[in-house]
């Protein structure tokens, strides 16, 4: 039998990323330039929070790791796309 352990800690939530990814892009966008690239490291590293945050939400299953990195590209390109488009 298999039994999920559940921490006593607070839980992180999906909205508390999305501040973070978009804190994180409006830092990296010059205010006098608005350019079509973002740093590749910085990017690596929202997506890579972004994937953390699915994969907590799921339990951390395994199995879905791929499918949580490719997600996560998804929305933090998204999301980087509607912040030049404002």
């Amino acid at each position: 039998m298999i039994t999920k352990s559940v921490s006593p800690g607070t839980k992180t939530t999906r909205r508390k990323a999305d501040g973070a990814v978009i804190a994180v892009l409006k830092s990296a966008q010059s205010p006098t330039t608005v350019t079509s690239s973002i740093d590749p490291e910085v990017r690596r590293q929202l997506v890579a929070t972004e994937a953390y945050f699915l994969a907590e939400r799921r339990g951390f299953a395994a199995g879905h790791e791929l499918e949580d990195w490719v997600a996560a590209e998804a929305a933090v390109d998204s999301q980087r796309q509607e912040m030049q488009a404002a």
